[in-house]
């Protein structure tokens, strides 16, 4: 705005040789600016600094001079300078950004993008037959690198990213086993040691990382509980770490059903050393258990055939899991906190769940094994007497 002798309170404007004009304005960090372009008229100026001041009252105002950072190079930084990423996340975000990222917008400032851009940038990759799940992934990445450039960094005024169900992975449903389809999938592993772990990842509700890296000293038989305190983590290069578990809430104490304590006593007894720390699943040569040799070993694809049961994934265990905990009648914040759901409101649920709902849980879970295997073994008695 100008003063009465027709100087400006905020900024300057000066006519350059080609007849149009230029502005310039102090910056909250005490530098002077030079506008991203030129004017045609002293209006049109007057008018782009008042809207720079109003965006410097408001907290709006980028510095369009650090905005220039190139993508690709902020997002590194980004991924190197993020707190607390395990090496399994880390490698995600760099495969999601050097595979689907950088090569649409790596080479685009970081102040110059703009939502239409992501949006054409994430239908080229759906167009070049990148999955719905994995372009999902991708725009989350992004979406959360652009907000620490408008929150901390302030390099634009507001994240571009905001194309409404481009978050959404939109995943085809899992296939669900029965109780007894559980049992008949644990008593089918070729390898013995692995019939308990089926029942414990089932009924327990665990992932992979946590079943595997499952201590002798984390299952009490007696209170019947299991401790989910780490997880073995097998990165792309091939070797096993030993991480935090996946989120606050992941690390946590199970109930688990009196229906699998004589399958998991016998497993302690025949196939777990004696020491606390002894871990409860090993492979054959008594190495970290890997997910290619477990399903070889077990002859995992085998097992499945013979039940006529297509496509299920070990992971599938821990949903068949939740969904009969969810069955037996748990409220949504008791059934997150035996979940270990992975994210910070579960994880405040988790603390506030009490121990005797999740004890109620597994014993709904026991009722529900007992009643289906009566009445299998009825039938199979009906059976022979015919």
């Amino acid at each position: 705005m100008a003063n009465r002798d027709g100087h400006r309170r905020f900024g300057n404007i000066r006519k350059r040789e080609s007849g149009r004009y230029q502005i310039r304005y102090p910056g909250p960090d005490g530098r002077m600016h030079s506008g991203p372009t030129t004017y045609a008229t002293r209006t049109e100026a007057d008018r782009a600094l008042t809207l720079i001041e109003a965006q410097m009252i408001s907290g709006e105002w980028t510095d369009p001079d650090r905005g220039k950072v190139l993508l690709g190079d902020y997002a590194r930084t980004w991924i190197k300078e993020r707190p607390g990423l395990r090496p399994k996340t880390i490698e995600l975000y760099t495969w999601l950004l050097d595979r689907h990222i950088v090569p649409g917008l790596g080479g685009v400032a970081v102040g110059k993008l703009t939502t239409q851009m992501i949006r054409s940038w994430r239908a080229k990759l759906i167009d070049n037959g990148v999955s719905v799940s994995t372009a999902a992934k991708a725009y989350r990445l992004l979406r959360a690198v652009l907000m620490t450039a408008v929150e901390e960094d302030k390099l634009l005024s507001r994240n571009p990213c905001r194309i409404k169900g481009a978050d959404n992975e939109q995943t085809p449903e899992r296939p669900i086993l029965t109780v007894a389809q559980v049992f008949e999938l644990a008593d089918k592993m070729a390898d013995r040691r692995f019939r308990a772990l089926i029942l414990l990842t089932t009924f327990a509700s665990l992932r992979w990382g946590e079943v595997i890296a499952l201590r002798r000293s984390d299952i009490d038989l007696k209170a019947r509980t299991v401790r989910v305190r780490e997880q073995l983590i097998e990165l792309d290069g091939g070797d096993m770490v030993l991480a935090p578990p996946k989120s606050r809430a992941s690390k946590r104490t199970v109930s688990i059903p009196s229906a699998i304590v004589p399958a998991l006593t016998e497993h302690l007894a025949e196939f777990v050393d004696q020491a606390d720390d002894a871990f409860v699943f090993l492979g054959k040569r008594s190495g970290y258990l890997r997910g290619g040799n477990f399903r070889r070993e077990a002859k995992w694809a085998e097992a499945l055939k013979e039940m006529g049961v297509k496509e299920l994934h070990f992971h599938d265990l821990r949903h068949t899991g939740n969904t009969l905990a969810a069955q037996s009648g748990a409220s949504l914040a008791d059934l997150k906190a035996r979940m270990g759901h992975d994210s910070d409101r579960a994880a405040l649920i988790y603390q506030h769940a009490t121990r005797d709902a999740d004890q109620r849980i597994a014993d709904a879970l026991s009722a529900r094994v007992e009643a289906d295997r009566k009445a299998a073994s009825g039938k199979k008695e009906s059976s022979a007497e015919g």
